[in-house]
């Protein structure tokens, strides 16, 4: 029997230049009396952290700061503040202020400072054992510095478990943050290359969810049973397309003139709506291909990163999203030609429309020009399709189910775009 119910849930959300300066007032209304909060170096250095924590000090909460969040965290880099925040807990409540890193961070530290065990027990099977929270979680309000990864509306939080070379990650509903809170000023100090990178994030995370399989053809699920991914629907559909037309009108604006405030809200705008939406009706292809491209980097090193080895996840996720849409055109060849027509109302119709939508976007922006600009060659095809088939969580979520070799097709097709 076919599924008849789609689910839907989002945090409470707070949008608006100066939103982080209310956080105070927020954590005293959870009654919070000790609260954690989390982020990471380079967003430490812009002093946002350090503000909002003074400013949450004033209501009387007292505040500890963990400000070693790795960027594109790892299993050692999350053990490590988890670590730390069971030393110097517990705590009331958690605030997270950075990028995706930071966030997922948090969720990570909210999770197994609340509930038995350790890391690997929640990760995502098969590489780990998928367990579930059985004792409830802190609230968590999340503050985002990037314009990107959606995760302050998100059930999910994003890994590398370095022994395995692979990016996987953690998915219940309980990770999902209490309040998102969204306040645009604070996007301001990122480089054009973080916007370029985290931007195609936004654009993937509304492109994977409106061209996902639809609710109603999977198999039916008994409520226990219902993931957070559950495919396209009629909610996650509206988000998606907002998300899509205010990049289309932002994108480009942000990464060549980072202090158009315009353009930042509007990114800012279109980072919440993507996560809003995906966060419900999954992702598929290109995120799933982007975790071994970001595990097993060699030495790629982009501007406005830390000075090591590393593909950022939103550049990670664009690298093959044009060959993967079209291989799944053919699923929905209506909903990939609507969403190229958002990205750009002159595009020719066809299975073309959304590749060349998008790798216009890529070329214009400066994201690398394919697989082979970041350190890949033909050689890495078989273990980027292993590690993409660990994926089976997402790929779940494709509007066509990819083979090996369909796989091992849209990663030779994306070494190089234009």
């Amino acid at each position: 029997m076919s599924e008849t119910v789609f689910t839907y849930a989002a945090p409470a959300l707070k949008f608006g230049p100066g939103a982080s300066g209310e956080v105070g007032h927020d954590l005293a209304s959870y009654g919070a009396r000790r609260v954690l909060l989390v982020t990471d170096p380079g967003v430490a250095a812009t002093g946002h952290p350090a503000r909002i924590a003074e400013q949450v000090a004033r209501r009387g909460i007292e505040v500890t700061t963990y400000d070693r969040v790795r960027v594109e965290p790892t299993d050692a880099s999350m053990a490590e503040a988890i670590d730390f925040a069971r030393d110097a807990g517990p705590f009331d409540a958690i605030v997270a202020v950075g990028g995706g890193s930071s966030i997922d961070t948090a969720k990570a530290v909210n999770l197994l400072t609340t509930n038995p065990g350790e890391l690997m027990d929640y990760v995502n099977a098969p590489v780990g054992k998928a367990l579930a929270p059985t004792q409830p979680l802190l609230p968590l309000v999340a503050i985002p510095t990037t314009t990107g990864t959606g995760a302050e509306s998100t059930t999910i939080c994003v890994l590398d478990v370095l022994a395995l070379q692979v990016k996987t990650g953690i998915s219940h509903p309980r990770l999902r943050p209490t309040l998102a809170v969204v306040d645009p000023d604070l996007t301001l100090s990122q480089p054009a290359t973080v916007t370029a990178a985290a931007g195609m994030d936004i654009v993937c995370h509304a492109l994977e969810s409106y061209t996902a399989r639809w609710y109603g053809d999977f198999d039916a699920k008994a409520p226990e049973q219902r993931v957070p991914y559950c495919g396209a629907n009629p909610i996650a559909d509206l988000w998606s397309e907002k998300a899509l037309s205010l990049i289309a009108g932002a994108f480009r604006r942000a990464v060549r003139d980072g202090s158009d405030r315009a353009a930042r809200e509007q990114m800012a705008m279109a980072a919440t709506f993507a996560g809003l939406g995906f966060g419900n009706a999954g992702v598929h292809i290109p995120h799933a291909n982007a975790y071994p491209i970001a595990g097993r980097v060699r030495d790629f090193r982009p501007e406005g990163y830390p000075d090591e080895a590393i593909v950022p996840h939103g550049m990670a996720v664009s690298l093959t999203a044009p060959a993967a849409f079209r291989f799944t055109f053919d699923a929905a060849p209506e909903r990939h030609v609507r969403a190229a027509r958002l990205l750009d109302p002159e595009v020719p119709e066809g299975p073309d429309a959304l590749p060349r939508a998008l790798a216009a976007l890529m070329r214009d922006i400066g994201i690398p020009n394919g697989l082979a600009a970041v350190g890949y060659a033909d050689g890495d095809v078989d273990d980027l399709v292993a590690g993409a088939q660990q994926q089976q969580r997402l790929l779940a979520t494709a509007p066509k189910s990819p083979t090996a070799e369909d796989l091992a097709s849209v990663f030779r097709d994306s070494m190089e775009h234009w």
